[in-house]
């Protein structure tokens, strides 16, 4: 979960919780009994509502190899870009309840509804949670090559004594990456230019390609860029180094005191699935997040995993939509 400074409403995040907690505990009318016990007996989709190249790419791929032996079927991975997210998400939120639709995506399900009022889905109400998968290990702070600071101390220095002067990509209005850079603007005291693209993959190719100047992306996005010196890292907005950039700092390190972003990666199905098919999905997923090579897998491409119940992963969510709520109240976000 991200890291912010705000307090939460407990009594806002407790009837989140609540619905969502009731559209899982209600989701055993469909289908029917024979079709649960046989489940699953087709190709399960996973929608990323993002292009190809990112990080829910690796967990989806991950997740599908390993599963196989324990469903006895194959995950597709479905690419829908579009909207922040939205496109993707709302092909699930509308999808048969069946167990043959999954949702995988970030932080992002809850910033987009805080930024756009004309969702065509309920975060809450219309997705019900399976498993958060993992957090990441913090998104690198990345410049293109030619940007003058050496370190961030000096990128924020000319950022404060130049509003505006420089921009930064993310994966769409919403996005995690949007929040990230948005917040560390708040947290540094800058002011920056956010720029959306469709994807993660394509805001970092318009940042090696120098049409941008910094982006707040994952690790697994961007760490082979930083190790061919095609983008520059500043910071790492996690509380510890990451051991695949040993030499790039905290940005606490590197003097943005306490500044931390940590997001979260998950899987939802759409509201209605039954909560036999929910468990057991949940269930097969822990176990292989539980394997020793798994956890090497994934902290090697910058995530720590989860595995958590889908009770736990709607606090995780509700939190994080109040904590957004009251950062985006001092943002002017464009839909």
């Amino acid at each position: 979960m991200a890291t912010h400074p705000f307090s939460a409403s407990k009594l806002f995040i407790a009837a989140l919780v609540l619905v969502g907690q009731t559209a899982y505990a209600q989701s055993s009318s469909t289908p029917n009994a024979a079709a649960i016990k046989d489940f699953p007996n087709r190709t399960i989709r996973v929608v990323v509502p993002y292009v190809a190249g990112g990080p829910m790419d690796f967990i989806g791929r991950y997740l599908d190899q390993k599963l196989q032996p324990a469903l006895g079927q194959t995950m597709i991975i479905d690419n829908r870009p579009g909207a922040g997210g939205a496109i993707g998400t709302d092909m699930v939120a509308k999808a048969a309840p069946d167990g043959y639709t999954i949702l995988n995506t970030s932080s992002s399900h809850a910033s987009l509804p805080v930024v756009s009022k004309s969702l065509p889905y309920d975060p809450i109400k219309d997705l019900q949670p399976i498993t958060q998968i993992a957090n990441s290990v913090g998104f690198i702070i990345a410049v293109r090559n030619d940007l003058p600071a050496k370190n961030l101390m000096e990128f924020i220095a000319d950022a404060k004594a130049n509003p505006n002067k420089y921009n930064f990509g993310s994966g769409g209005i919403g996005n995690v990456m949007q929040f990230a850079g948005e917040y560390f603007n708040t947290s540094a005291g800058i002011k920056t230019q956010h720029i959306p693209f469709k994807g993660v993959g394509q805001a970092i190719t318009e940042l090696m390609a120098g049409r941008i100047d910094f982006v707040l992306g994952p690790g697994t996005g961007l760490s082979t860029y930083i190790k061919s010196g095609k983008i520059r890292a500043l910071a790492i907005t996690a509380k510890k180094r990451w051991s695949e950039l040993p030499d790039v700092p905290t940005a606490d390190e590197a003097g943005l005191k306490d500044f931390a972003y940590i997001p979260f990666y998950g899987y939802w199905y759409p509201a209605g699935v039954p909560k036999e098919i929910v468990n057991k999905m949940r269930l097969d997923i822990a176990k292989v997040l539980e394997q020793p090579e798994t956890k090497k897998a994934f902290f090697d491409q910058g995530f720590e995993v989860v595995g958590s119940t889908p009770e736990e992963f709607a606090k995780v969510i509700a939190n994080e939509i109040e904590l957004n709520k009251r950062l985006a109240a001092n943002i002017k976000f464009t839909e």
